[in-house]
């Protein structure tokens, strides 16, 4: 990374009028991200919002990726979860489908149907996760036998609805905007800001430990007392340490891969000579990214949703109850509800269950995005050969075992990054009595460093091609 071309390419007026548009973007998206729903009064909801996270594993992730959209009962309370569900419905359907997935390779008349097709699908699941949320947060209301100021009309609802489908669409544009005008994928650069937009509850939460001086005070060589706990002081500093390394870790997680070479054979036609060239074919250890991780929330918020839906009905549910205590991610929100003895082997249900299904996805998404018989095709329509393994059936055989290999460290690393909340909740209950609730968890870690480092990236491949004359 040459961050002297980036600081250089800063001159340019293009690149500067990419920054501002992308700059200008999100300023627009987090001030949406405070206008509230049409509907009634939005304390009353933002209310029954809090309750639905602290019971909702997913909907504390999905608040994480909407910037806050959902405590805050905002228009962007849907957020971008759409268009990312409508994105990994197509791609694997176009996988599934050999007549779509022609099409996704017919060039760039192809990609942009299966694009459009992808924002088309987006309204409908914004449609129905709007009204699910509405109804879901109006029984929570009703439930809590929390007056409301007024009785919703229809009109009310079709408004309300209407609100939070325009803002998920919104941000959709926007998104697409960055992509073509700005710099790097703007879908991930949205998610960026949300996640980042939510460390100062983190820092918040932190300072309110840290400056709680009921058990003492810090003493710096018995002359100078600091008023702050002392043992949340050095909690932090040891936490800060454990973020830098885990960040390191992050980085060389993302980067790595195993590079296979591939020799491409000789060709003569006339008196040219072509071929006889080394390439290299790069296999990521984390070839689905954080996609299993995203899949294994969904999967395991479903139960605590169904139970949360069946107890607005009916709160003497029991069925409904043993769902909700199951399923229900622990966190320092549900602590002193569900685990009002402490820690007991159900602490580590959900933790163990989420453990096994970030496996199991990482090698079924991988499956899906890494076709090996496809790949060996290639390779041996363009005359190329992996060193001492045959072309065509004997290449996919050998690509499946190196994937299968990468996968199963890349699956056990991806699952204790998902499991790093768990643990620092854990640790802060022995030493302190209770969790702490972190907003950034290892998972929005690791969503945060690697658009971090793929939008580095474009942002100087971008450098580098506005001061190529400077370099001739």
């Amino acid at each position: 990374m040459n961050f002297k071309t980036i600081f250089k390419s800063f001159k340019n007026k293009d690149m500067l009028k990419r920054i501002m548009i992308m700059l200008g973007l999100l300023i627009m998206y987090r001030f949406l991200a405070h206008i509230p729903v049409p509907l009634g009064e939005p304390t009353t909801f933002q209310e029954a919002v809090q309750n639905l996270i602290e019971k909702s594993d997913f909907g504390n992730f999905l608040n994480l990726i909407s910037g806050g959209g959902l405590t805050t009962f905002s228009i962007l309370l849907v957020g971008i979860s759409p268009y990312i569900t409508s994105s990994i419905v197509v791609q694997l359907v176009t996988k599934a489908i050999p007549s779509l997935e022609e099409l996704s390779q017919d060039g760039e008349t192809g990609r942009r149907k299966i694009s459009q097709w992808t924002r088309i699908l987006a309204v409908p699941l914004a449609i129905i996760q709007s009204v699910a949320y509405i109804f879901i947060l109006y029984q929570s209301v009703i439930a809590s036998n929390t007056s409301l100021a007024y009785t919703p009309t229809t009109a009310d609802w079709l408004l309300s609805v209407t609100a939070m489908v325009a803002g998920s669409m919104i941000l959709m544009w926007f998104g697409e905007l960055i992509t073509e005008q700005g710099i790097g994928n703007g879908i991930s650069i949205i998610i960026f800001t949300s996640i980042i937009s939510q460390l100062p509850a983190t820092l918040t939460s932190l300072g309110a430990s840290l400056f709680d001086t009921s058990m003492g005070t810090l003493s710096l060589f018995g002359w100078l007392n600091l008023p702050v706990n002392p043992l949340i002081f050095w909690v932090i500093i040891g936490f800060i340490v454990a973020l830098l390394a885990l960040i390191y870790f992050l980085v060389k997680l993302n980067e790595a891969q195993r590079v296979i070479t591939i020799n491409y054979a000789k060709r003569i036609h006339g008196n040219s000579a072509y071929g006889g060239i080394k390439s290299i074919l790069p296999l990521k250890l984390i070839a689905a990214g954080v996609v299993p991780v995203i899949f294994a929330t969904a999967f395991l918020s479903l139960p605590a949703l169904i139970g949360q839906l069946l107890l607005t009905i009916d709160s003497n549910n029991t069925f409904a109850e043993t769902l909700m205590t199951l399923f229900t991610a622990p966190s320092a929100n549900n602590f002193a509800v569900y685990y009002p003895d402490g820690i007991t082997p159900q602490w580590f249900f959900y933790p163990a269950v989420y453990f096994v299904l970030v496996i199991l996805f990482t090698y079924f998404y991988t499956g899906i995005i890494f076709n090996t018989k496809e790949i060996a095709d290639n390779l041996q329509k363009q005359g190329a050969f992996i060193e001492g393994t045959r072309p065509g059936l004997q290449t996919a055989n050998y690509l499946g075992k190196t994937i299968s290999r990468l996968n199963l460290f890349g699956a056990l690393a991806l699952g204790v990054i998902a499991m790093l909340p768990f643990a620092t909740d854990y640790l802060f209950i022995v030493l302190t009595g209770a969790p702490v609730g972190l907003s950034i968890s290892g998972t929005g870690l690791l969503i945060v460093v690697t658009v971090a480092l793929e939008n580095l990236r474009q942002l100087n491949s971008r450098a580098l091609m506005v001061t190529y004359d400077e370099y001739k």
